[in-house]
């Protein structure tokens, strides 16, 4: 269970609502610009100008010590575990629609449950579990496309497929982060994980890093990194961070269910109309789920 409680719980869950709002904007952005850059390149790039931004904040604000650079491995763990998850979220969004995408996160609460336990012990009641059913087959719904004979055949888009492979790294990545803090700052501990991703993934796309053609870049890629790097990545890597070090894995990852709804009002904003009403029925389970997670324990 969390060291934390009262009013700093409740920062917790703030943390995270604005986590979810932010996180869902770019799946949108995403699906609007994933051909138009290697994705390995785009989050070199990305993870490169994030770790910057927020190592500045955490040196102006003092956040970050010479204690913080001890055992140097967990960083680059947990730095691998997000830029897996960045390059196959944009990988799958080369194909797979936002919604459709989006609803693959919200698989991460249960697998997140799942690695909590090995992790840290935590134990997941049955109304949690109820809570992340629930919200599993709210997810499954929408990536069948609200479509029953879909569902049957299992036929999952090749988007969806690469996409799920990130997020198993992802629900590892928040149980782990929690595991492996020996006290530093959310800020600091941002910035070291940022700039390990950033080191592993310059070493890991070098040949697609020097062959890309950056004169040549639309303007939405530049549009869309700003918005990744600040938005999307520098400001919920903190937000992460912080929660999940006052909050349960479970219900940390239990936002990302708010994230297929967030994703439909982002894609009414970028001028997309609104889903079919089967693919409306999958989200609000999913919304419906977190009513169940977030209940305090009686």
């Amino acid at each position: 269970m969390s060291r934390y409680g009262g009013a700093e719980a409740v920062k917790g869950h703030i943390a995270m609502l604005v986590f979810s709002a932010l996180v869902a904007g770019s799946f949108s952005f995403g699906g609007v610009m994933a051909n138009e850059i290697e994705p390995v390149v785009l989050q070199a790039m990305r993870f490169g100008l994030a770790a910057a931004i927020v190592g500045a904040a955490a040196l102006a604000t003092g956040k970050l010590r010479s204690a913080d650079f001890r055992a140097p491995w967990r960083y680059l763990l947990l730095g691998g575990a997000f830029a897996i998850y960045f390059v196959m979220m944009f990988e799958g969004l080369k194909t797979a629609p936002p919604v459709s995408a989006s609803a693959v996160m919200t698989l991460v609460p249960i697998m997140t449950a799942l690695f909590a336990y090995p992790i840290l012990r935590q134990r997941t009641t049955p109304r949690i579990a109820l809570g992340l059913a629930i919200g599993a087959a709210g997810a499954l719904w929408v990536i069948f496309r609200g479509e029953l004979a879909a569902l049957l055949a299992f036929d999952i888009g090749r988007g969806e497929w690469l996409y799920f492979i990130g997020c198993v790294a992802h629900a590892f990545y928040v149980p782990m982060a929690r595991k492996v803090n020996r006290g530093e700052a959310a800020a600091a501990s941002s910035f070291l994980v940022l700039s390990a991703g950033a080191l592993i993934l310059l070493v890991y796309g070098w040949s697609e890093i020097r062959a890309t053609d950056y004169a040549a870049l639309p303007a939405i890629v530049w549009i869309a990194l700003g918005y990744l790097s600040i938005g999307a990545m520098s400001i919920t890597f903190v937000l992460l961070n912080f929660a999940s070090m006052r909050l349960a894995g479970a219900k940390v990852m239990a936002y990302t269910y708010l994230t297929p709804g967030w994703v439909i009002l982002w894609e009414l904003a970028f001028g997309k109309g609104l889903p079919g009403p089967g693919i409306l029925l999958g989200v609000g389970l999913t919304m419906g789920a977190v009513v169940l997670l977030l209940k305090h324990e009686v």
